[in-house]
């Protein structure tokens, strides 16, 4: 039984996520924004919903493991979710097709990911009203950074996504989007806690350790709404929201660290996790570096096999993940 209620929270999500990216495309074409911005901000934010729920949920629960495992789990996962994508959608050269504005996300996506490892190896009890000082930097570099891309990045739509009228979802209104939107992500966010709670019972059954069910078992569970828009986005040839929902979703995933350490009262959650995270840490940023490296790489017009980064990011995620475990 167990088991069918977590596939069943799987088809819930799955279903929300389809409904949740289509108003998602309509958004991206009939409003100022764009794809690149509305996948960043909106998207990202609403499939990043039941990793709230999961970082919460564990910090009630006394595991800061879960709930760091958690966010940098689920940034190691939605980065091989593009990776996948791009490897099967390899004639389209996805990363040749959207705008260079995502190279500030993918930056600060780095930059954050550094912030972390480098908090899990200082390990400091340094706090500010409860809150830990680590977790309030990467706070405020999430904050300074998402000004500065909204400020000074360019919203730069390729030909192929200016073709609004070719869309099969430009027939829905905007008003409808937003509401359409706005229902889905709720649904998401009941259907992800469902899944995040059968598959940490389901966890609980087979004896694996916490920092492993939360790097990888459940943050790949919850994960999965970004998969789902990822693979919506690029039927809808919406390349732009399909790369801006991941890059987004592993920013908006830093907060939760903050946010779990407000939840979290025995200290600053970082330096209360498991030394096994710094294995996820330096892997989420050798994967968002390989991210960038193919955005840059983009924008030439010839390659010479375009797919060996991807292809290197799936090895380099299956090592760490393996290391993870034997650690």
């Amino acid at each position: 039984m167990l088991f069918l209620y977590f596939f069943l929270a799987a088809a819930i999500t799955v279903a929300a996520a389809v409904k949740l990216s289509t108003y998602a495309d309509v958004i991206s074409m009939k409003s100022k924004w764009g794809g690149m911005m509305v996948g960043t901000i909106l998207l990202a934010g609403a499939t990043s919903l039941p990793e709230v729920t999961t970082s919460l949920t564990a910090v009630a629960l006394n595991n800061p493991d879960i709930a760091v495992g958690n966010v940098l789990g689920s940034n190691m996962f939605n980065l091989l979710i593009i990776a996948t994508f791009d490897m099967c959608y390899r004639k389209e050269k996805l990363f040749s097709r959207t705008a260079m504005s995502h190279t500030y996300t993918a930056s600060l996506g780095i930059f954050l990911s550094l912030m972390v490892l480098a908090a899990l190896f200082i390990r400091t009890d340094l706090s500010i009203f409860g809150i830990g000082l680590d977790a309030l930097l990467i706070l405020a570099a999430y904050v300074l950074g998402m000004y500065v891309i909204n400020r000074y990045s360019e919203v730069d739509i390729p030909e192929e996504e200016k073709d609004e009228e070719l869309s099969p979802s430009y027939a829905l209104s905007l008003r409808h989007a937003k509401i359409g939107f706005f229902i889905a992500a709720v649904v998401i966010l009941m259907a992800g806690s469902l899944l995040t709670i059968t598959g940490d019972q389901i966890a609980a059954v087979t004896g694996l350790g916490s920092s492993f069910v939360g790097s990888f078992l459940i943050a790949a569970s919850t994960s999965l709404p970004e998969a789902i828009a990822v693979l919506i986005a690029l039927q809808l040839q919406n390349h732009n929201l399909a790369l801006g929902s991941i890059l987004g979703s592993n920013l908006f995933n830093m907060i939760l660290l903050a946010v779990s350490d407000i939840a979290y009262f025995s200290g600053p959650i970082i330096a209360a996790s498991s030394t096994s995270h710094q294995i996820t840490a330096s892997a989420v940023t050798i994967l968002a570096a390989i991210v960038l490296f193919s955005i840059l790489r983009g924008r030439k017009r010839f390659f010479r096999l375009y797919t060996w980064p991807s292809a290197l990011l799936i090895v380099i995620y299956f090592i760490s993940s393996y290391l993870i475990f034997v650690y």
